[in-house]
């Protein structure tokens, strides 16, 4: 099922995807550095529309900025 669920993948999703399957999370900022990604919440959107059960952690990061960190549940 899961390569069923690959099959369209973009690359950079492919690659967050890969990311988040080794248990790690992801920030905007880490998607931008490590794979280019200006818009991961439109690839987390893309990737939870296939099926994936990614959850979003809001942090504050100071200065009354929230920065969302996805993870697979």
């Amino acid at each position: 099922v899961k390569n069923e669920r690959r099959k369209n993948m973009d690359s950079q999703s492919a690659k967050i995807l890969s990311h988040l399957e080794t248990g790690k999370e992801i920030s905007p900022m880490e998607a931008l550095n490590m794979f280019g990604c200006f818009r991961l919440s439109a690839r987390i959107y893309d990737l939870k529309e296939a099926g994936w059960p990614i959850v979003c952690d809001r942090r504050d990061i100071g200065d009354g900025k929230r920065v969302g960190f996805y993870s697979i549940k």
